[in-house]
Order: structure tokens, then C-alpha cells, then sequence
């Protein structure tokens, strides 16, 4: 047994199917030492029982409870690292407002590496806790802080994408926060990824730099451009907000006569490794070049509810096969929690296809057949998580990644409560995606190491 690390033995839970799931009552997982499940076995295998005694005899064995449940770690593409602090505050300002009263001051304040140093801790560990075993940040426009998140996820085991934030466009930026220049603002961007690339520890990259234009109004063309030219010289992931709001849509139109996708795609920013945030106002031309770049969607969907004005064409994204997974987006939505963000999905999409308006009828309210299932947000926040930031996560299967949570629905003061006789699998399931809480994650292992342990 010298090649497995441990072998976890209960029933689990996850995606392999878009809509669908699998459940598995008694099954053994066996990782190796690299952190990659070797085989998943159930007792109808026949070295299922076999397995089991070697496992135990050499102390390798991790055994769960009847109330405990395996589940994928949860990705979450779209984090505002510096925003935590101000989670729960001014969410009902309108963007403009709460940007310039909180956001903003507050980033500003990430020059100070002490200041950084009292917040990304608390951040990286929140986000565990609450079962993100995979987070993709912006951080601030601040090199050396922003290395400093991407060591802090190095150092408590968090599979973590960071990008320095740019912004250099002053009619859209602050005076007291934009980039210095924009051959300054490239600079330490190419600065930022190779350190980031060198941290120590960092040889199997669990932390990964992302090039980070802010958004299309907040870049000069030449930042989006030298931007462009090092996605293609570091072959790097890329994030950004993408059509988030009217506003945003109607300055690109004004600006360069073009979409968000269709811009970034000029820029040579629209890769595989892309993830875009938001993408509410997309265009069916804007699908296909999503789709043929092999870019990514992060689906925020209370912080649509809150500054977007309008619905995120879930359904449709869904349904055309384009890549996409959740993002909290914290601090534009508090709730560091991307089983809360399943929840919020399901929510999003039955408000858009009932509609809210009472002068209307039911039959004009809303856009039929647009809601998604339980199910279909789940496997965004795993599969659809693991595909958008290119790794094998999401999945109980062999050459992925054990990125995995334990789920203990009977501890005390627990908000979830099954009934074996009246309570499926499915069940089971959507009660614990729905009522689930931090209490509930008792471990968590990112690419087999046990970063919380309840």
C-alpha cells in the first residue's frame, strides 16, 4: 500500500452528468500520495473488502459516520479578496454609491501590507471553512499584496487563482486609486506573474497568477492590448467582469462599437483559461465566441439581484453547452459560501421566469422555461467550477484531484434534518445543499491534504 496516502470509506455524493447525480451508499476512495484519486471501489468490487482490511491495517484508513457525507470541494470563480471586510455592508446603494463609499476607499488601503496581512488570513480561512476548496480572486491593483494572498492560500492549502487588478483608465478610476501609468501598470503585472510562479512550495502550482483587467471602462485600450500580449506569453488564466450592467454594455457600444467578448477577443484575452464574471447582457454572437475560444462564465447570481439589473441567461448557457460555474462574488453578495450560491442560482432563475410585476398576467410576467434545477447549480459549483479553471476537480473519479468535503448532517444545532424513511438520495442531497453551514463542513482536503479539520 506504500503508493496511497489514505483511503476514505461512506457514501458520497457528486456530478458526472450536467442535471444528474450520483450516489454511492459504501464506497472506498483510494488517493495516492500525489493528492489524485487512484481507483473509487464500491462492495460490489471484489477488492473492495480486501482494500479495506490492508487500509485499516496500516493506519490509512479514514472511515465516515452513517450521518456523514463525501462531497466535491466547491469552486468559487469569482472573489473580491480585498472586499471582505466591508461583506454585509451597503448592499442597498446603488453600485456607483457603494463602490465610492466602501469598495474602493477600502482597496486602496491594500498598499499597506500589514493592513493585508490582518485581512487575507481571516479571508482564506473563511472560504474553507465554508467547503471552497478552489477560489479564483482579484486581489488589488498592489503587486506585493496581491503575492501575499497567493502565498497565504499556499499556506493553508487553498487551490487559489489570483490576479493583480488593473485599472488605468482615469476618467472611471479614482485619482486616489488607479494604476500609476499603464507601462507601470503591465510591468508589475509581468513582475507579479513570475513571483508568483517562484513562491516556494509553490512547484506543483496550487496557486496560479491570473491577468486581471478590471473591467472594459476602468482599461485604456493600450492596458488591454500589453495585457493581451501576456496572456499569450505566459500562457496565463485570465479573469474579468464582462457585461455586467447596462451601464457597462452601453460604454463598450459608445467606446469601440463592440461587446465586452467581442473587445477582450481583440485583445487576444479570450482563451480557455479565461473566466468571465457576470456576462448578463450577452448576445448570441457573443455565445459562439465564448463558446469557441472555450472561455468560461462565473454565474454570480445575488450579486446580479443586487447590481446587474437584470437576469443571467442561465437556462440558455446551460442548454448551448457553455462552460460555467458560480462565483459568490464577494463582497458584491456576503455570503462566503458557494452552497448558499447554489441556492441563490435556483432562486435567480425562478424569479426570471415568474417575473415580479403584479400589473401583469401571469403569462406575461416572466421568460418561460428559464429556471434551472437544484441539481444543474450543484454541478456548477463542481464540474462546471473545475472546467472553467482547468483542473480535475469536481468529481469522484481516477485522475482527478481529491478535493473533498465531509458533510456531518447530525451535529448539534444542525439546520439540516433528514428522515431515512421518507427522505431519497436526491433528497438528502438538495437539503444538504440548501441548509447546510460552515458547522456542518467537518474536513476538508485539497488535492489530498487536509486543510480543515472540525
Amino acid at each position: 500500500m506504500s503508493e496511497i496516502k489514505f483511503g476514505v470509506l461512506g457514501q458520497y455524493f457528486h456530478c458526472p452528468v450536467k442535471g444528474d447525480f450520483e450516489y454511492a451508499a459504501h464506497a472506498l476512495i483510494l488517493v495516492d500520495q500525489q493528492g489524485t484519486i487512484v481507483s473509487v471501489l464500491t462492495d460490489s468490487d471484489t477488492q473492495y473488502h480486501a482494500q479495506i482490511e490492508a487500509l485499516s491495517a496500516h493506519q490509512q484508513l479514514i472511515e465516515l459516520s452513517p450521518t456523514q457525507y463525501l462531497m466535491p470541494g466547491m469552486v468559487d470563480l469569482h472573489v473580491h479578496a480585498p472586499q471582505f471586510p466591508q461583506a454585509g455592508k451597503g448592499l442597498d446603494l446603488p453600485l456607483y454609491d457603494w463602490l465610492q463609499d466602501y469598495t474602493f476607499p477600502l482597496e486602496a488601503k491594500f498598499e499597506d501590507m500589514v493592513f493585508a496581512k490582518q485581512i487575507y488570513p481571516q479571508l482564506v480561512q473563511s472560504l474553507l471553512a465554508n467547503g471552497t476548496t478552489s477560489a479564483v480572486y482579484f486581489a488589488t491593483i498592489h503587486k506585493d499584496t496581491s503575492v501575499e494572498l497567493a502565498r497565504e492560500c499556499l499556506r493553508q492549502g487553498q487551490r487559489g487563482y489570483i490576479g493583480k487588478v488593473n485599472m488605468d483608465e482615469p476618467t472611471q478610476c479614482p485619482p486616489f486609486y488607479i494604476e500609476p501609468s499603464t507601462e507601470t501598470a503591465l510591468k508589475e503585472t509581468e513582475c507579479f506573474i513570475q513571483q508568483v510562479l517562484a513562491i516556494e512550495g509553490n512547484e506543483e502550482q496550487l496557486v496560479s497568477p491570473v491577468i486581471t483587467p478590471r473591467f472594459v471602462p476602468s482599461c485604456t485600450a493600450e492596458l488591454l492590448q500589453g495585457l493581451g500580449e501576456l496572456v499569450q506569453q505566459y500562457q496565463c488564466h485570465v479573469q474579468t467582469h464582462c457585461s455586467e450592467s447596462d451601464w457597462a454594455r452601453d460604454h463598450s457600444q459608445a467606446q469601440y462599437g463592440k461587446t465586452d467578448v467581442e473587445i477582450y477577443n481583440d485583445f487576444g484575452l479570450m482563451t480557455s483559461k479565461t473566466i468571465l464574471a457576470h456576462s448578463i447582457f450577452l448576445t448570441p454572437s457573443d455565445h459562439q465566441l465564448i463558446k469557441s475560444t472555450g472561455a468560461s462564465i462565473a454565474h454570480c447570481p445575488l450579486s446580479n439581484m443586487y447590481f446587474a439589473n437584470a437576469a443571467m441567461q442561465t437556462r440558455e448557457i446551460l442548454d448551448n453547452d457553455l462552460k460555467c460555474g458560480l462565483g459568490s462574488d464577494l463582497a458584491g453578495a456576503p455570503i462566503p459560501s458557494i452552497f448558499h450560491t447554489c441556492l441563490d442560482a435556483v432562486n435567480h432563475s425562478r424569479v426570471r421566469e415568474d417575473g415580479t410585476s403584479t400589473y401583469l398576467p401571469a403569462n406575461e410576467r416572466g421568460e418561460q422555461g428559464s429556471r434551472i434545477s437544484f441539481l444543474e447549480a450543484y454541478w456548477l459549483a463542481t464540474v462546471g467550477g473545475g472546467q472553467a479553471i482547468d483542473a480535475k476537480v469536481g468529481l469522484f473519479q481516477p485522475g482527478f484531484e481529491f478535493d473533498a468535503l465531509v458533510i456531518d448532517t447530525a451535529i448539534a444545532d444542525s439546520n439540516i434534518f433528514i428522515l431515512e424513511e421518507m427522505d431519497s438520495a436526491k433528497d438528502k442531497l438538495e437539503k444538504i445543499i440548501c441548509l447546510n453551514s460552515r458547522q456542518n463542513i467537518r474536513k476538508v482536503w485539497v488535492k489530498g491534504q487536509l486543510v480543515v479539520d472540525k
